[in-house]
């Protein structure tokens, strides 16, 4: 587990920005969908890679405490910015603008897409899902012990053509682009 307790008041703001980046917009008249237990397990996960090029997923989740501290007009602060391992809500969310910037969808969609993926989309706080049970997910998955096919990890695949769980995160989103047919026009 991540812990914050170096900069509570900035881990709380940046907390509430990562939620608000990813929350899908409201229909008018519709409760809010609460995500809170999801988000917080999502936020106080430690992202673990085991292959080498998983590391950049998490340096790139790292970048998104220096895009939070210029869009909130705050000092450059390198201590929070780089103390810290990468959460996994920092990885998939910044995972997910890679993959809008790959294909023809908004990294909102590729984010929900890969929490679909994880079986954790359904994890809202009225669900019955622990956070227990959420936790178990993310160890399943950043341990890699999902599927050859990618089954139970963020991109499952029908037609697989290598062992997902040997090959980094970039290599198996381009197998999903392919075998879902998403290649962008």
């Amino acid at each position: 587990m991540r812990t914050h307790s170096v900069y509570p008041p900035l881990e709380e703001m940046y907390f509430g920005w990562l939620c608000h980046n990813v929350t899908p917009a409201l229909v008018p008249g519709q409760d809010p969908i609460k995500y809170d237990n999801l988000f917080h397990v999502l936020y106080e996960t430690e992202f673990v890679f085991l292959l080498s090029g998983d590391d950049n997923r998490a340096e790139d989740g790292k970048e998104l405490r220096a895009e939070f501290l210029i869009a909130g007009d705050f000092p450059d602060d390198i201590e929070w910015r780089t103390l810290l391992p990468a959460s996994v809500f920092e990885v998939i969310l910044a995972f997910a603008r890679k993959c809008e910037f790959n294909s023809d969808m908004s990294y909102i969609e590729w984010f929900w897409e890969m929490l679909n993926n994880l079986r954790l989309d359904q994890a809202t706080d009225d669900s019955g899902i622990s956070k227990q049970e959420i936790s178990d997910v993310l160890e399943y998955f950043m341990w890699r012990q999902y599927q050859p096919d990618g089954d139970g990890g963020l991109f499952p695949l029908e037609h697989p053509h290598r062992d997902q769980t040997e090959i980094e995160i970039w290599d198996q989103f381009s197998d999903y682009m392919v075998d879902k047919n998403r290649l962008p026009a």
